[in-house]
């Protein structure tokens, strides 16, 4: 047996999350809907202009362990957070959730621990701006044979390959995963991600067990349409996974393909839908379910995540598997 069904590798970082219109963002200079990486006097001006804030452990990664957390798996994350008021709140969130947060926060150095200031519009997009802080050290001495080489699912994101270290990091934690017979995936994280990373991305979907991105990721890696790109991701990928906001999943493992049809709902607040989706997802993968209940499982997941503030889940995604006749 395995110490853990599914670890997580990723950046530790706390949302802070405001509601916002369209002009504030305009006057603040923030693109709309998509995440930005901002320097450290950046962060605090957009700290400062935030109001009613909220603040909650985040990170995608760690926004999908506590899903799967909810749903009962044992779970661990690696992160990096320094030993400031924010780095604890972190640590001591993500164990009340049930997941090991396997490093202890960090004493001494310059960093502190990454925080996302997220604005939310009254249409439900959401504006990532992240400092990355301590996170962009994580690097492969974080990573402890006897986490990564004691997980069923490795579980990584695209975000870390932002950073020389991140990228060692994740390669080191896949290699140990597999080494001792895990699988290993990774989530692209965002179509300015995989932009970045192209030529790695492409070779991950061909070393990796698992890859899960949305349409725009997809077109994205592979500079075309979607239907041409998931045509050459299954002819490289050991399974592929592709959301599409609000329309139909596309699912593809070797010969099999599974379309799951989503119901659309209007979001409250669309932060953590595609990292819910993974952990709904990824519970079914973990539990041997077929790929089409899978893919239904990341859909409830997303769609109880969306209708309410905030990326981790507040309902009992099992009473819903179980309302959704996924489990019994």
């Amino acid at each position: 047996m395995k110490k853990y069904q599914v670890v997580g590798i990723g950046n530790a970082i706390v949302d802070v999350i405001s509601q916002s219109d369209d002009s504030f963002l305009d006057l603040m200079g923030i693109q709309k809907g998509i995440m930005q990486l901002v320097e450290r006097d950046r962060g605090e001006l957009l700290y400062g202009s935030m109001t009613n804030r909220t603040q909650a452990p985040g990170g995608s990664v760690a926004n999908t362990l506590a899903g799967l957390g909810n749903l009962g798996l044992n779970t661990g994350f690696i992160g990096r957070v320094h030993d400031d008021a924010l780095g604890r709140f972190y640590a001591d969130e993500m164990a009340k959730d049930g997941t090991d947060f396997v490093n202890p926060p960090v004493a001494g150095g310059e960093l502190p621990t990454s925080r996302s200031m997220i604005f939310v519009s009254p249409d439900g997009e959401r504006s990532m701006n992240t400092y990355l802080g301590i996170s962009s050290e994580l690097g492969p001495d974080d990573v402890s044979d006897d986490v990564a080489g004691a997980a069923e699912i490795l579980f990584l994101e695209g975000y870390l390959y932002d950073k020389p270290k991140g990228k060692e990091a994740f390669e080191r934690a896949a290699k140990l995963c597999r080494a001792s017979g895990g699988k290993a995936g990774i989530a692209l994280s965002d179509p300015f991600c995989v932009d970045r990373h192209r030529d790695d991305f492409r070779r991950l979907v061909k070393d990796l067990d698992y890859v899960i991105g949305n349409e725009h990721e997809w077109e994205s890696l592979y500079q075309t349409d979607l239907s041409t790109a998931l045509e050459q991701a299954t002819a490289d990928a050991g399974m592929v996974v592709c959301t599409r906001s609000g329309h139909d999943v596309v699912l593809v493992r070797g010969e099999e393909e599974v379309v799951v049809p989503v119901n659309a709902i209007t979001p409250v607040d669309a932060t953590g839908a595609g990292d819910q989706f993974a952990a709904g997802f990824l519970y079914g993968y973990a539990t041997g379910a077929p790929l089409d209940v899978a893919g239904r499982m990341g859909c409830v997941a997303a769609a109880e995540v969306i209708s309410h503030f905030g990326a981790r889940p507040e309902a009992d995604l099992k009473d819903l598997f179980r309302q959704a006749g996924l489990i019994g």
